[in-house]
């Protein structure tokens, strides 16, 4: 797994940089056990990170891709790939609907549309869910080296709940926001700013794990540092990232750490 993380300085520990496996790009794939000891102390309790949910938590834009052609084909609306990625993906439903549907709808006959198609899309994908690869081993990194954590997404309630029993994570998140916390979706900032004030952090001390453009966008206003989770766009539209996965597996929290290191870009 590469890990788009530059390493070329670190705080007190230079003189074991030899001790990092570098690849051709300078891009850390591995760190030796005294260079881990060397960052804990530095690192430990002091940032905070933050998950969003759909691309993150669980790969499943191409389920809602497929829940959202077939309701749009139910009211007569045809939905390309392109249109989701740049007018769905990573926004609440309140935004995206209108725009969608028109804006003659009152806001119970949205809520209707809303709430239709969430249910399509938990039927749909309640038998096949799962985390993504690494997930549950990153979080218990996070667990037992007592970093803060909480989830903020722009789903509704229910899908919140569907999503985080399916997969056995919702242990992990003392704090949870969904599109009931927030009056402006993604990428306006505030859903991060209200996660990070619920942490008792600073904006600049917490990492947020993203999927989608907008939802990068909404981290870099709201001050965050930012991974990109190449599940719903490629690594290449990934960019304004600190660094981006493929997925968890074999993710190190102290990697993630590493981010507040760099300049931002």
């Amino acid at each position: 797994m590469e890990i788009g993380c530059n390493l070329d300085r670190i705080e007190n520990c230079h003189q074991n940089k030899d001790k990092y496996d570098i690849n051709s790009e300078g891009f850390v794939s591995a760190i030796s056990s005294s260079s881990i000891m060397c960052l804990t102390e530095h690192f430990k309790s002091k940032f905070g990170v933050i998950f969003d949910m759909d691309g993150v938590i669980v790969d499943s834009n191409p389920m809602h891709a497929i829940a959202l052609r077939r309701f749009c084909e139910r009211h007569g609306h045809i939905l390309t790939d392109e249109e989701l990625k740049t007018r769905v993906y990573g926004r609440a439903n309140k935004d995206w609907l209108p725009e969608i549907f028109g804006d003659l709808l009152t806001p119970e006959q949205y809520k209707l549309l809303a709430d239709e198609k969430e249910a399509l899309f938990r039927e749909l994908y309640s038998p096949i869910i799962q985390p993504l690869p690494g997930l549950i081993k990153f979080l218990d990194q996070l667990h037992s080296n007592q970093i803060p954590m909480a989830l903020a997404s722009s789903a509704p309630p229910q899908n919140v709940q569907f999503t985080l029993e399916k997969t056995g994570t919702k242990k992990y998140f003392p704090i949870i926001l969904d599109e009931t916390s927030i009056r402006q979706g993604k990428p306006d900032p505030e859903i991060y700013l209200k996660t990070a004030d619920q942490l008792a952090l600073p904006p600049d001390r917490c990492v947020v794990f993203e999927d989608s453009l907008s939802g990068i966008e909404a981290a870099r206003r709201a001050g965050c540092r930012v991974v990109g989770v190449a599940t719903t766009h490629p690594r290449s539209e990934l960019v304004g990232t600190d660094m981006v996965i493929d997925s968890f597996e074999g993710l190190d929290w102290h990697v993630v750490a590493e981010c507040f290191k760099r300049k931002r870009q």
